[in-house]
C-alpha cells in the first residue's frame, strides 16, 4: 500500500486532483472532514474547544460553528495554536486508524492523504509520498473570488497567511500544477496514478 500526503496552497485545486485520483481508483482520506467528525458535539475535542473559546461558538444545534470560531483564531496565533494542539492529534489518530482499516481490506491501495497543513503539522512525516497541487497567484485569487465571494484583499490575505506553495512545492515528491485545463490535470493524475498502483503491486489503474 501506498498512503500519499496530498497538499498545496488555498485554492490551488487540491480537492479537484484528490477527486480525480479517486476516479482512478484510489481511495481518499479528507483531513478537513476527519476534523470535523472528531469535533462532533459530544466528544472530548468538543469539550475542550468549547472551554477554551465558550458557547458563543456554537450554533443551534450544538455543532460547532466553523465560520465563528475561525474568526476567533485567524488573527490570534496563540489561540490558533490551543485549537490546533486540540484537533490535529486527534486527526492523526483517525487517519490511521482508517489507513489499518484499508491495509487489511485493500492491502495493495493508493491512499490518497488530503490536508492543507501536511507541512505545517509534521503528517509529510506519516506518509509514504507528497504531492502538492500549484497554482498562480491570480488563479487563486480568482477562484476564491468566486467560490468564496472574497474581495481581492481578503484573498490575498488568506493565501499570506499559508506556507507559500512554491515552498511546499520544494519539499513535494510530486508537484502538479491545477492551473492547467482539466482534460491535461486528468491526463497527468492518471499517469501518476498508474504509476504509484504499479508500485503499490496493484495491476495498472
Amino acid at each position: 500500500m501506498i498512503v500519499v500526503g496530498l497538499t498545496g496552497g488555498i485554492a490551488t485545486g487540491k480537492s479537484t486532483v484528490a477527486q480525480m485520483f479517486k476516479q482512478c481508483g484510489a481511495i481518499v482520506i479528507d483531513a478537513d472532514q476527519l476534523a470535523r467528525d472528531v469535533v462532533r458535539p459530544g466528544t472530548s475535542a468538543w469539550r475542550e474547544i468549547i472551554k477554551c473559546f465558550g458557547k458563543v461558538i456554537l450554533n443551534p444545534d450544538r455543532t460547532i460553528n466553523r465560520h465563528a470560531l475561525g474568526a476567533i483564531v485567524f488573527h490570534h496565533r496563540i489561540k490558533l495554536r490551543k485549537l490546533e494542539r486540540i484537533i490535529h492529534p486527534r486527526v492523526a489518530r483517525e487517519k490511521e486508524r482508517l489507513v489499518r482499516q484499508i491495509a487489511k481490506r485493500t492491502p495493495y491501495a493508493v491512499v490518497i492523504y488530503e490536508v492543507p497543513l501536511l507541512f505545517e503539522v509534521g503528517a509529510n512525516k506519516r506518509v509514504d509520498k507528497t504531492l502538492v497541487v500549484t497554482a498562480d497567484r491570480e488563479t487563486q485569487i480568482a477562484r476564491l473570488k468566486r467560490r468564496n465571494g472574497l474581495s481581492r484583499a481578503e484573498a490575498l490575505r488568506r493565501i499570506s497567511s499559508q506556507m507559500p506553495v512554491t515552498q511546499k512545492a520544494r519539499l513535494a515528491d510530486v508537484v502538479l500544477n491545477g492551473s492547467k485545463p482539466r482534460p491535461v490535470l486528468k491526463h497527468d493524475v492518471r499517469r501518476i496514478a498508474r504509476q504509484w498502483a504499479t508500485a503499490s503491486g496493484q495491476r495498472p489503474m
